[in-house]
């Protein structure tokens, strides 16, 4: 069964969030955090953002959160509130 590692953050502004988002289409994911999908949501006036990881195994899940967990605070969103683990029961896509 595949797993998300959901991680919440405050205090992304809008300038941090666009940031994110080139320095990800421009660098891609490190080699250790092997997931299938990365999927950021930003809410610009609260300043919050959510981050969903996919994997296909809990070893990957496992080698991902090592990393992600050790990472130092100025090289994430912003302010780390929370991180769950789910498994993914429906996962639907239009491939259109």
């Amino acid at each position: 069964m595949a797993l998300a590692r959901v991680v919440s953050f405050e205090g992304v502004s809008k300038a941090r969030a666009e940031e994110m988002e080139r320095e990800m289409r421009e660098g891609g994911r490190p080699d250790e955090i092997p997931a299938t999908e990365v999927v950021m949501l930003h809410d610009p006036d609260a300043e919050r953002s959510l981050v969903v990881l996919f994997f296909d195994s809990e070893e990957d899940y496992a080698r991902a959160d090592e990393f992600l967990s050790a990472m130092p605070t100025d090289e994430t969103p912003g302010r780390r509130t929370a991180v769950d683990k789910y498994d993914v029961v429906v996962r639907l896509r239009d491939e259109a």
